[in-house]
């Protein structure tokens, strides 16, 4: 029990602490976030919230997640690729801050500096663990005899596999950093599943999980509505490197469909929006993407809209667990 309560307390107070640090040290940086020009009307007053914020729970999660390593070895490649994506983040987010507008590093840059941080601790996972890239079959154990999931044998394709499920997921959770404690609430409700499902699963990697889960409600101390700071893309690649690759760590990719489904669901919506804009020259599907904000312009306010998508994470998660 201990592994799942301590570290959740601790870093949630060192989280509250770094809070206190921080966010003053990133008004007198003016490291401020500049709104995108196209955004809703409604979020030019957040124009100057001090960005970078990803900081205030990134730092004592590592803290406290490195304590863990001699006795919870499987924790080490999902530290490895929070960090690599937090600096791939910090890197843009410095850009940002810089020259004061949204554009940051380039888009394929940000892709290849992505596929070049997966394919790292992948190889890191394949060489240093005994993790294999096989895949648990969600429901799978309602049809077996034993009442265990089946595995599915993914041999070298697994590799690429896993390439595609942690750029997917670092995006997926990006786009989803939209609103005032959207990503963190989000988050939070999926770093209860990893930590129940790696009991459930004997990963090894619950009290990251669990730290992880203190740190982001620590950052929601800051970050709820209205937000005093953003993560930033510090923060925001940084919860997919972790949900991602814990879900590997946990052979269970698959269930990343139903436990971070809004990561997804804002990802399919950016693409189905670009996709069908550019095929009807100029016609929408959505008010707007990624789909928070199409609800938003529908008339739901952003807490409504962080209520919801935290709850439909909830349900889903609590599926997904039945599924193992």
């Amino acid at each position: 029990m201990t592994e799942y309560v301590l570290p959740l307390i601790i870093t949630f107070i060192l989280a509250v602490f770094c809070g206190k640090l921080i966010l003053p040290l990133l008004i007198r940086l003016k490291a401020g976030q500049t709104e995108r020009e196209d955004g809703p009307a409604s979020h030019k007053a957040k124009n100057g919230t001090p960005t970078m914020g990803g900081f205030i729970f990134l730092i004592p999660w590592t803290v406290v997640t490195c304590f863990y390593i001699p006795t919870h070895r499987n924790v080490v490649p999902i530290l490895i690729a929070t960090l690599c994506f937090a600096a791939i983040g910090f890197m843009d987010d410095y850009l940002k801050v810089v020259r004061h507008h949204n554009l940051g590093l380039r888009a394929w840059q940000k892709m290849g500096l992505q596929i070049l941080a997966a394919s790292g601790v992948l190889v890191y996972i394949r060489l240093l663990t005994n993790i294999s890239f096989d895949m648990r079959v969600p429901f799978s154990s309602f049809f077996t005899v034993s009442g265990t999931a089946l595995i599915a044998s993914m041999g070298g394709v697994g590799f690429l596999i896993g390439i595609f499920v942690i750029c997917g997921t670092v995006n997926g959770s990006n786009f989803t950093d939209g609103l005032d404690g959207l990503a963190s609430s989000v988050t939070a409700v999926i770093a209860v599943f990893i930590a129940v499902a790696s009991g459930m699963t004997n990963a090894g990697i619950a009290p990251a999980a669990m730290a992880f889960l203190g740190g982001l409600l620590g950052f929601l101390v800051y970050n709820h509505h209205p937000a005093k700071v953003f993560m930033g893309d510090t923060g925001s690649l940084s919860l997919g490197g972790f949900v991602s690759v814990s879900f590997i760590m946990m052979n269970m990719p698959i269930y990343l469909i139903l436990a971070a489904f809004i990561y997804f669901a804002e990802v399919l919506s950016v693409i189905i929006q670009v996709s069908y804009f550019k095929a009807t020259h100029g016609k929408r599907v959505f008010k707007m993407a990624p789909i928070h904000h199409h609800f938003e312009l529908s008339g739901w306010s952003e807490v409504k809209v962080v209520v919801i998508f935290t709850v439909v994470t909830a349900v889903l998660s609590a599926v997904a667990l039945t599924a193992i």
